[in-house]
């Protein structure tokens, strides 16, 4: 009998640049496990990559890092507007159709304000409901660094989904859990720690290592696109 998967990103900032690396090698390397996934979950830019897998449209990515990078104060610079620039984004890239191919396959993970619990969507009425309605948006909104007021989707407003679930799926047995944080995810980076601890943080295993406190602020802080990071994946 046949099995079917889901792939399950968790939230990283400017480092989901990684993920699509880790989708690239699914394809060349495990076709017949790609074409029997039926469902991509995400929270925070790992929706994003996501919604970007789901439509078959990845190019430009790098674009927010680079306008991140520009100016002194680089990201947190009063003229960078992080959701904006999402936006546009999602707009110039994903096809006109994007809401019909992302529907029942794509599942965004949000964190509703009022009592902070977690919700998932997964069916898109519009290209317009999938991106300018907040869906996606919502789930990159994390408080203060990308402003004061949170968006709404449907009339509630959401922030983040990495606050309450960032790995959507997590405990199902067909779930391939990927994440940028070395830890006991299916699909991680792989240190060499001193010793061993880890800390889960909605739903994510985290190793307490110098390296994944690097990866922490390079997700708000994206280095340049040169640079060499410790991001050699391991298999489970």
């Amino acid at each position: 009998m046949a099995i079917f998967w889901t792939i399950s990103f968790s939230g990283c900032g400017f480092l989901s640049i990684y993920y699509l690396g880790v989708y690239v090698c699914l394809l060349e390397r495990a076709q017949d496990l790609i074409e029997r996934t039926t469902k991509i979950c995400g929270a925070s830019s790992g929706a994003l990559i996501g919604a970007m897998i789901a439509s078959k449209c990845c190019k430009n990515l790098m674009e927010l890092s680079k306008e991140a990078r520009k100016g002194t104060l680089g990201s947190m610079h009063p003229s960078f507007n992080l959701l904006k620039l999402t936006r546009k984004l999602l707009v110039q890239e994903l096809p006109s159709n994007a809401h019909h191919m992302a529907s029942g396959r794509l599942c965004v993970s949000l964190t509703r304000v009022s009592d902070g619990q977690n919700v998932l969507v997964s069916e898109f009425a519009s290209k317009n409901d999938l991106i300018q309605v907040n869906a996606l948006i919502c789930s990159c909104f994390f408080p203060l660094y990308c402003g004061v007021v949170p968006p709404s989707y449907h009339g509630t407003r959401y922030v983040d989904g990495a606050l309450s679930n960032n790995l959507p799926y997590f405990s199902l047995r067909n779930t391939i859990t990927v994440s940028i944080f070395s830890g006991e995810s299916d699909i991680c980076p792989y240190d060499y720690p001193f010793y061993f601890h880890e800390v889960r943080h909605s739903n994510v295993s985290i190793q307490v290592n110098f390296a994944n406190v690097q990866r922490v602020i390079q997700a708000f802080f994206p280095p340049e696109a040169e640079v060499n990071l410790p991001l050699q994946p391991v298999y489970e």
